[in-house]
């Protein structure tokens, strides 16, 4: 008995050290510039760029497969680091920079269907089947996914309102932006 322990700890040690070399030498390495790509990217992971989340989207990116302007809730900012990272001109001609909003639900409307609770990607609308639901507006990234599934029209997105805690300096021109502007 003793003997087939023995055999199986050395057996278990010696595969276990050749799995370890050989993750060392057979390491994939991922592409630098994805990662780099996908940290400039909000991170909401809300799909509006047709991507499943920010991790794809930087792939595509790093490819030449996706424009620069796919990410609708980076905005403008997003846009112009992306643009100076990948070296390539921003064409903001098409683009049209939107204020935040969270989605909201009008209860007397809802009728409980739970679409938009399984359409939503960071659970913030709670409720039951059958019961009226409510959106948690801190999660809420306005992905405006719920609203296309609600069969009775009781979502719609509104505004943040600016409160001292939303409220944000704008950012001061640079002095390239003068002379331009």
């Amino acid at each position: 008995m003793l003997i087939a322990v023995a055999i199986l700890t050395i057996l278990g040690l010696t595969l276990g050290g050749i799995l370890g070399v050989a993750s060392r030498f057979l390491a994939v390495k991922g592409n630098p510039l994805e990662e780099e790509l996908k940290a400039i990217l909000p991170g909401s992971q809300c799909g509006q760029c047709g991507y499943v989340g920010c991790g794809p989207a930087a792939a595509a990116l790093a490819k030449g497969e996706a424009p620069i302007t796919l990410c609708p809730p980076g905005g403008k900012a997003v846009i112009e680091k992306l643009a100076q990272k990948l070296g390539v001109t921003a064409d903001l001609s098409g683009h049209e920079e939107k204020e935040p909003e969270y989605a909201y639900i009008f209860e007397d409307k809802c009728i409980g269907c739970t679409r938009c609770i399984r359409e939503c990607s960071v659970d913030a609308i709670m409720g039951a089947n059958k019961l009226m639901h409510t959106v948690i507006t801190e999660p809420c990234h306005g992905c405006e996914k719920c609203v296309s599934v609600c069969p009775t029209e009781a979502i719609v997105m509104v505004p943040i309102p600016v409160t001292i805690n939303t409220w944000h300096w704008s950012k001061p021109e640079t002095k390239m932006e003068i002379a331009a502007g």
